[in-house]
């Protein structure tokens, strides 16, 4: 009875047995094989050539490429969060950017404010829109710039240009608040209750 319970269970196994000792089973584990080995190889590269466009240095790109490879699937995954955020392109266009905005602030371009036409630091008024632009000097006719409190050009003391809206008696209508009576104290009005 033993001998037939061994057969038994040879045969039911044996389906298995004989699946994985086909050639069937040869060639689907060295296909599986394969594909994986081309994947793992696919993120080691893909590593690299990302490294090449995020890293300037050729030895942290090797030391990434390296970190795609040895620890295969989780080294590109360690990869992912320590990469730099941006590629070195985008780095040096955004400091080209930024040295052409210094350039231009720096030559101090003016324009109109109304017509935005070019205008030089001398021009009192806009020759397109005839927008005055600054105000002139009273003894010398420099043009003044708006914070200035003296010309420098002849030391005349500047004139600044009253506002019609503005009252300059403000201050002889203008009456303080009264002061209105406090309640006395409660120390106060303990002692005269006693």
């Amino acid at each position: 009875m033993i001998l037939a319970a061994t057969t038994t269970n040879d045969d039911l196994l044996g389906g298995v047995n004989d699946f994985f000792d086909s050639g069937a089973w040869m060639v689907i584990r060295n296909l599986t094989i394969f594909f994986v080995a081309v994947f793992w190889l696919a993120t080691a590269y893909w590593v690299y050539k990302d490294a090449r466009r995020r890293i300037e240095d050729p030895w942290l790109v090797a030391m990434a490429t390296m970190l795609g490879l040895v620890p295969p699937f989780i080294g590109p995954i360690i990869y992912l969060f320590f990469r730099p955020p941006e590629y070195i392109e985008d780095v040096r266009e955004r400091e080209l950017e930024i040295r052409a905005m210094e350039d231009r602030l720096s030559k101090r371009d003016l324009h109109c404010p109304v017509c935005r036409a070019a205008v030089e630091a001398t021009f009192l008024v806009c020759p397109v829109c005839t927008t005055r632009l600054k105000q002139a000097c009273v003894k010398c006719n420099a043009p003044l710039e708006a914070l200035w409190q003296i010309c420098p050009h002849c030391a005349t003391p500047v004139s600044t240009p009253s506002l019609p809206a503005v009252d300059d008696t403000i201050g002889d209508s203008w009456t303080a608040p009264r002061a209105t009576p406090r309640a006395a104290p409660r120390r106060k009005r303990a002692a005269e209750s006693d």
